[in-house]
């Protein structure tokens, strides 16, 4: 039986000459992979140019629950960018997070509320005029609670350190080696309760920048399994000096 569903494109690894097999996180029945049959063929050329990080499809598939790998019969741009495939520092974004969600999201069953974050601060990357630099940094944060590991935001005067292994702020500096300076833990705290509309005004230097996503990177190595090294993450240093 043929399937309909949004999805957006996390990543794809080369199946023979000519096909594919893409995964994707589809609106309907969470993350999945399927092969792509053809869309290597010179031919295709136009098709396989759809399958960047994040660009947001409309595929149909045989779906067949249990199935590793499932059978993609057509997909099509869902919704057309304005800026993101034409942004260099978007389109790096674009990179970072689709590996990000690559590595996070495993459950093959459909999460409406997950998926509806993740497609609608793709759109919102892409008209963005101003605050972009922040964004992955936004987007990390909100992502958490749907993880499941939510940290806790008791920062005060006397809860200052922010503790990566338990989550939450406490009085004296926590043990972990990369456990947050005292200014670190504060500019936490801040980007915890940040607004999407408010990312503009959130003032950080090219080195805090680079250093909260260092941060944030080893908050999810410590709580998501099978984490590993995020191969893209060394693109932001050089891109939001």
């Amino acid at each position: 039986m043929i399937e309909a569903t949004r999805a957006v494109f996390l990543h794809q690894v080369k199946y023979s000459e000519t096909s594919v097999v893409a995964t994707v996180y589809t609106e309907a029945f969470g993350r999945q992979a399927y092969i792509i049959q053809g869309v290597r063929n010179t031919k295709s050329k136009r098709k396989a140019g759809l399958l960047q990080p994040l660009f947001l499809l409309e595929i149909e598939a045989y779906h067949k629950p249990g199935r590793e790998v499932q059978q993609m019969k057509d997909f099509r741009l869902d919704t057309a960018f304005r800026t993101l495939p034409f942004d260099v520092s978007k389109s790096a974004l674009a990179l970072f997070l689709a590996e990000i969600l690559y590595k996070t999201i495993r459950n093959e069953e459909p999460d409406p509320p997950l998926f509806h974050y993740i497609y609608h601060s793709i759109l919102l990357l892409d008209r963005m005029e101003k605050g972009t630099a922040n964004f992955h940094l936004w987007f990390l944060t909100r992502l958490l609670p749907f993880l499941g590991f939510q940290p806790e935001n008791n920062f005060s005067p006397s809860f200052p350190w922010f503790d990566l292994k338990n989550g939450r702020f406490l009085q004296s500096r926590p043990l972990h080696p990369v456990a947050p300076s005292l200014d670190e833990s504060a500019l936490l705290s801040k980007l915890f309760d940040l607004d999407q509309d408010d990312l503009h005004t959130f003032r950080l230097t090219p080195s805090q920048r680079k250093r909260l996503l260092e941060l944030l990177i080893e908050y999810y190595s410590i709580h998501s399994d099978s984490f590993g090294k995020i191969h893209s993450a060394g693109i932001f240093h050089d891109l939001f000096q």
